[in-house]
């Protein structure tokens, strides 16, 4: 699919879900991914993440939520069974908030019939999301011309691989605080998972890999790992194996004399740890 019929459906997702639906919310997009929240309750908000590969629709969508609910995980893998068509995406989302709507005994929402519809011809506006209106100012008109040209941009951008969008001025970015040798790491660990379930060689579930990646940018960006107290290092770029540099501790610490000792015998300034994370719980070796 191009880059503009992708965007396509994803504005068409947006306009239907927008921040202030009362159950489901498209919170952020790029071409890559879509990040929404699913309103259980007032005050509880599921936060679902999707990643579309750049083979979109062919390879279907890859799904994850911040939450290790068995339930939630068996909601998930359904939607492998949603694998044909055009809009891939759209009939995804409507089989997601229906079982979502099952799990948590809430009443299916109206607006997900219109997912079923064919995809707008031209752009979005506000006009034709909530009916005619008797007027259509002049900055609703400019805003409409804008858009148009935007699809003529993209359309004449669709020969080029989708690449991730710059986040918005004065967003807070969730690599701030990290440097750039680390982030070359995290992008090229996320490139890597992304082609493991493209090849349907996954080493753990798309929520754990969540998880670990998020952890990972937390050691990049504390103070600890950037002065030098521990460093990590992934055993063959596995975010599963990890292998971690006790370099400094306390001075009224036992392991303080330990890396002295160590240090003068063998020549080692270090305790390495290292962690092996699979599906059972974490296991680590000295």
């Amino acid at each position: 699919m191009s880059v503009s019929g992708l965007k396509a459906e994803l504005k068409f997702l947006e306009s239907i879900f927008d921040p202030n639906h009362e159950r489901f919310r498209i919170i952020d997009w790029k071409p890559d991914e879509l990040s929404c929240q699913f309103n259980v309750t007032g005050e509880k908000l599921l936060i679902i993440h999707c990643n579309i590969t750049e083979s979109y629709p062919s390879t279907p969508p890859i799904w994850f939520v911040d939450s290790d609910d068995p339930s939630l995980a068996e909601v998930l893998e359904r939607l492998e069974d949603v694998r044909k068509g055009t809009t891939l995406l759209l009939q995804q989302l409507k089989r997601l908030i229906c079982d979502l709507c099952r799990l948590y005994n809430l009443p299916q929402h109206p607006d997900v019939e219109m997912l079923d519809q064919p995809l707008p011809a031209g752009p979005i506006t506000q006009e034709r999301k909530n009916g005619p209106s008797d007027e259509v100012t002049s900055e609703e008109e400019e805003e409409e011309e804008m858009a148009e040209q935007d699809i003529d941009l993209d359309q004449d951008l669709d020969h080029y691989d989708m690449k991730e969008e710059e986040p918005v001025d004065g967003k807070k970015s969730e690599d701030d605080g990290i440097e750039k040798e680390n982030l070359a790491i995290l992008e090229k660990i996320r490139k890597n998972q992304r082609q493991d379930h493209l090849n349907g060689a996954v080493s753990g579930s798309v929520q754990a890999s969540d998880r670990l990646m998020k952890e990972l940018r937390e050691i990049y960006r504390s103070q600890s790992y950037k002065t030098g107290i521990y460093s990590v290092e992934l055993v063959g770029d596995s975010l599963y194996e990890w292998h971690v540099k006790l370099r400094t501790v306390d001075p009224d610490s036992p392991l303080h004399s330990d890396l002295q000792v160590l240090k003068e015998k063998e020549g080692v300034d270090y305790i390495l740890l290292n962690f092996s994370y699979k599906v059972s719980p974490v296991k680590f070796n000295i």
